[in-house]
């Protein structure tokens, strides 16, 4: 046996094999939320930018030959949309925050993250001179006397203070006014993941930081794929520091520049976001009644579309997984190392592919395989 097939053995008698699905079975699992992914609004703008001659391929990284009108014009766009002074298109969320934490913070400075930060930003970690500390989860507290501890133990640089606006797996909502304190207080940068709330919060779905941007110590992520349908990231940032990725970050100097056709359909999915105020009080709506119902079988529910449901061990959340997903729902485990060890769970994501109907069926059989795993 090889270390690979050894390493995978492990990993499946902890319960934690990871496999890729075939999507089946109503959704309750995807990050669709505004339902826009399959929606004919935008195959129609993909239609339009192929029937104008966008490309399908860029052909080389945007410092060569890659750089296209649509990317620019992207740009603009999601500037003046979120309020920032500049931003910047990547292909992904992930790439987009790794190139950020890796590139940004620079040798003597200091980033304080969340416990639960995003993987991309531990992955922007590994490769960052800076120095790196973890905090407990929304405790502003934290953050500020960690940095307090570093400038008395001699800290010179720039703290930059890492979070998630809303976590994607928890369903939690960061406590901003707080950690925007702590940032003027000690000159801090921070570092705001909006993935989640992008398209469903804050005015025209700006996401929770929409007041915050343009502020000279703030960038923000918005990531494409998720309530936007599509995919790709932008980073919404002062002028000089887009500047500074543009010369400095690996991530986006040595990457083919993401497909023209795509900028052109972010275009599109921002300009559908940003009058989709029915879109966003439906799904209230539906994450309205899904609370109510969650709570009626005793089941602690959060205020967003982000329902976690915590049963702790690894294959208790597998086989309640697969218990689900055989009556037809799409749910799937999250386990260890995406979440904290202890406290595996069912992700409930809920989105406009469902309706309340289908949230009543989920909670009822949910209800069901709970009780069964508990006699």
């Amino acid at each position: 046996m090889s270390a690979h097939d050894a390493a995978l053995a492990a990993l499946h008698r902890r319960g934690r094999l990871r496999r890729l699905v075939p999507c089946r079975g109503i959704d309750f699992t995807s990050n669709d939320y505004l339902g826009l992914a399959e929606s004919q609004a935008l195959r129609q703008a993909a239609a339009a930018a192929l029937a104008r001659g966008v490309p399908v391929g860029a052909g080389g990284s945007r410092l060569l030959r890659g750089n296209h009108a649509e990317h620019e014009a992207l740009e603009a766009e999601a500037a003046a949309f979120f309020g920032a002074e500049s931003a910047l298109f990547f292909a992904g969320g992930f790439a987009a925050n790794a190139a950020l934490v890796a590139t940004l913070p620079r040798r003597g400075d200091l980033v304080v993250h969340d416990e639960l930060i995003h993987a991309s930003v531990h992955e922007g970690l590994m490769a960052s001179p800076a120095e790196a500390v973890a905090v407990p989860h929304n405790d502003a507290g934290a953050v500020n006397d960690a940095i307090s501890r570093w400038r008395a133990t001699g800290g010179r640089g720039r703290p930059w203070i890492a979070a998630e606006t809303l976590y994607g797996m928890d369903g939690d909502v960061a406590p901003l006014a707080d950690l925007l304190t702590v940032a003027d207080r000690h000159d801090a940068m921070l570092l705001l993941d909006e993935a989640h709330a992008t398209g469903v919060c804050g005015p025209a779905g700006r996401g929770f930081a929409a007041a915050l941007e343009g502020r000279s110590n703030v960038v923000t992520l918005h990531t494409c794929g998720k309530a936007l349908g599509v995919m790709g990231a932008l980073v919404c940032l002062p002028q000089t520091l887009r500047a500074y990725m543009v010369n400095r970050a690996r991530g986006f100097i040595y990457a083919t520049a993401p497909s023209p056709l795509l900028a052109a359909l972010v275009r599109a999915a921002l300009g559908l976001v940003a009058t989709a105020d029915d879109r966003r009080q439906r799904l209230a709506a539906l994450v309205a009644h899904a609370r109510r119902r969650l709570a009626a079988i005793g089941l602690p529910a959060t205020t967003t579309q982000i329902q976690p449901v915590i049963v702790g061990a690894d294959r208790r959340a597998t086989a309640l997984a697969a218990a689900l997903q055989a009556q037809g729902f799409d749910l799937r485990a999250i386990r260890p190392p995406t979440v904290p060890p202890g406290t595996a769970r069912l992700r409930i994501a809920l989105t406009l592919n469902v309706n309340e109907a289908a949230v009543d069926a989920l909670v009822a059989v949910l209800a069901d395989e709970l009780a069964r795993q508990r006699t």
